[in-house]
């Protein structure tokens, strides 16, 4: 089951806040309101992961239409795995997850991000971060 963490919706809800910001500071815009639902059952059940399963069509539409304003791919043109190395140094993704990056579906993708993210190995971190922006 694909699964977004609470950071992504919190991105999420962050840029449809930003999109739409209350006009009277009570009422929320369809998206945020949407999102908001999960965030707070996911606070209440102390979880940092929700099943999308549990998403409205409108919570999933809102975080979807929220990924596509993310960067697509992690790769910053340096990829060591096409050398032979089982995980890339460029940026931080395994052999794999380069060869399968487009099929991907959009939550596997943020898990990958995610994982690189919270990593930091990648070269796309440190020595390169120029070349992510």
């Amino acid at each position: 089951m694909p699964a977004i963490h609470i950071t992504d919706l919190e991105s999420a809800i962050n840029y449809w806040r930003a999109r739409h910001p209350s006009p009277d500071g009570i009422t929320l815009a369809p998206e945020v309101r949407a999102l908001a639902e999960v965030y707070a059952l996911m606070v209440h059940t102390h979880t940092d992961e929700a099943d999308t399963q549990g998403f409205t069509p409108q919570a999933l539409a809102a975080w979807l239409a929220w990924y596509d304003t993310t960067p697509d791919t992690p790769c910053i043109a340096i990829c060591s795995t096409s050398q032979g190395d089982a995980q890339c140094k460029g940026c931080g993704r395994s052999f794999d997850e380069v060869q399968h990056w487009l099929s991907l579906d959009p939550f596997a993708k943020r898990q990958v991000w995610r994982r690189i993210t919270l990593e930091r190995h990648a070269w796309r971190f440190n020595r390169y971060a120029e070349r992510a922006r």
